[in-house]
């Protein structure tokens, strides 16, 4: 999965990354549960407890004298508590950001510099980001639905405020005015005038000023559509109710769980909610049952967003042919490996082809199960079947029960676990902080320090078990990007986990699958990826 930050300069609407699932449906389950049995061995011999007391916590002041050796900032983000505050915040940042853009863009063409038009202009995006990244965070976490929809206010402000940096013709004129000095630049400054150029580009700068300004206006247009369509799944609640007959095959600890049982023979299941989905999906008897979960949680908001949905893709066809592209697809495709739609689709068709033989064994496989389950010898696999009889399949030939092996997976072991492999091999140290603020009382921070130096590297956040109106997948979001700042320090990044995974009771801990389990690893990923960074720039 891929990350999800704000990230500027232009074009903002490239930045805000959404994270998607991914599985490999052609891996055969005796490779998955060979080459995982050592994560699963490493994990329950590794994991170590961690409950340590808010006393015996240290706070971010108790590293900071080390970062400062090693010239180098550490910053807890200052949270806005009231739905004021965060539109406050962002008002600030923009009008801050704008004062620094007209310095740019005042500069006599004749004096500028490197440092004075393209690296001015990653200061000043990188500042407004910060808000910007606060107000998404606020948006996707908060347990206050006024704050969360001021939040969602505050980044459509700040995106079209971004799109409409793209189209500032004094700060285009003055980078423009230094690249035309053929300056030579090497690495990451060379890349960063590059790509700075491209964008805009890219933005539509070398239109005529009344193509220019329909593109900008278009592109806002397209923005805040996104940022809608985004918002109104994550706003969808989809309960549906069963009887305990419709859900024959669940295990009993998933019908006592919290919120589940909500009636004499009625039982709520969230299809929105992603662990108590994948569960009913892989155990439930009853097709009935599996189909009616599956299309309602992959039509969610589908009243409100199809309607969007279609106009995002009239604005990026309209978009991409003002720019002078065939399509969206060589667009978007141009500053990626592919380079163009027609790759891209080439690529996908290759796969297909590769994995067609494996994936129709594996199919003709969960078939035969089927038929033998259903009486029907021409029962076909549907989209709501493959995850049960996968499961089924891999408790008769592999032995491997899912449900059995989340007992050596409660979530803080195999996140401590995970820790242990992560900083033997980095060698990184992870240390529980007191965070000043929580939204939750259940949120965690980290701080990452290199073991061998001892020099602080960064900060992420723990918000891992779902709750209504939240981001309800799983992700990395920034909040502060690491950045070499003006002054010659470097700002050492801060990050959240956002994750939904199956929460404890009072009785019992959370208690991971092992799906789960390489969920978390892979997002980890992400954010030691962002954290142990040393790149220059904020867009970097």
């Amino acid at each position: 999965m891929k990350h999800r930050f704000i990230k500027i300069p232009s074009p903002i609407c490239e930045n805000l990354c959404k994270s998607v699932a991914d599985f490999s449906f052609s891996t055969l389950m005796s490779n998955r549960f060979i080459k995982s049995s050592s994560l699963c061995i490493s994990l329950i011999l590794a994991a170590s407890s961690s409950n340590f007391s808010a006393a015996e916590l240290k706070t971010v002041d108790d590293f900071r004298a080390v970062a400062a050796k090693a010239n180098a900032v550490l910053t807890i983000p200052d949270w806005e508590q009231t739905p004021e505050a965060v539109e406050t915040s962002i008002k600030n940042a923009i009008a801050n950001a704008n004062a620094a853009l007209d310095q740019i863009g005042a500069q006599d063409l004749g004096k500028v510099t490197f440092k004075s038009t393209v690296v001015a202009l990653d200061d000043a995006t990188y500042q407004a980001g910060l808000a910007a990244n606060k107000a998404t965070i606020i948006k996707e976490t908060n347990t206050n639905p006024a704050m969360r929809t001021a939040g969602e206010n505050a980044v459509k402000v700040f995106q079209e405020w971004a799109v409409g940096i793209d189209y500032r013709e004094d700060v285009y004129k003055a980078i423009k005015a230094f690249a035309d000095t053929h300056p030579k630049l090497t690495g990451e400054d060379e890349k960063l005038l590059k790509e700075t150029l491209r964008d805009y580009r890219r933005a539509g700068l070398d239109l005529p000023p009344d193509q220019r300004k329909e593109v900008e206006q278009l592109r806002k247009e397209l923005s805040k559509l996104g940022n809608d369509f985004d918002t109104n799944i994550v706003k969808a609640n989809a309960p549906v109710m069963f009887t305990k007959a419709d859900l024959d095959g669940l295990p009993e600890s998933f019908l006592a769980s919290p919120g589940i049982k909500t009636g004499d023979d009625v039982y709520t299941v969230m299809a929105n909610v992603t662990w108590q989905f994948n569960t009913v999906e892989e155990n439930a008897k009853s097709e009935a049952t599996r189909k009616q979960l599956y299309v309602i949680r992959e039509t969610l908001a589908k009243d409100t967003n199809v309607p969007v949905l279609n106009q995002m893709l009239a604005l990026r066809n309209k978009i991409a042919l003002h720019l002078g592209y065939k399509s969206w697809d060589d667009y978007q495709t141009e500053v990626k490996m592919a380079k163009t739609g027609a790759n891209a689709e080439k690529y996908i068709s290759d796969l297909v082809t590769g994995s067609q033989p494996k994936f129709d064994s594996e199919l003709a496989e969960l078939q035969k199960l089927k038929a033998a389950d259903t009486n029907d010898p021409n029962g076909r696999i549907m989209v709501w079947d493959w995850r049960y009889y996968s499961n089924q399949r891999n408790k008769q030939k592999y032995a491997v029960d899912k449900e059995a092996l989340r007992a050596y997976f409660p979530f803080q072991k195999a996140l401590d676990g995970m820790f242990n492999i992560y900083q033997n091999i980095f060698g990184l140290k992870f240390e529980k902080i007191v965070a000043p603020y929580k939204w939750i009382d259940d949120l965690q921070l980290y701080l990452v320090s290199d073991s061998g130096t001892g020099e602080p590297l960064g900060m992420f956040y723990l918000d891992m078990f779902p709750r209504e109106g939240k981001f309800n997948h799983f992700a990395q979001f920034d909040i502060i990007s690491g950045k070499l700042l003006p002054e010659g320090k470097y700002q050492r990044p801060t990050v959240a986990l956002l994750c939904n995974f199956p929460p404890g009771t009072a009785d019992t801990p959370s208690l991971l699958t092992h799906q789960d389990v390489e969920t978390l690893f892979h997002e980890f990923g992400h954010a030691l990826h962002s954290i142990v960074t040393r790149a220059k720039y904020g867009r970097f």
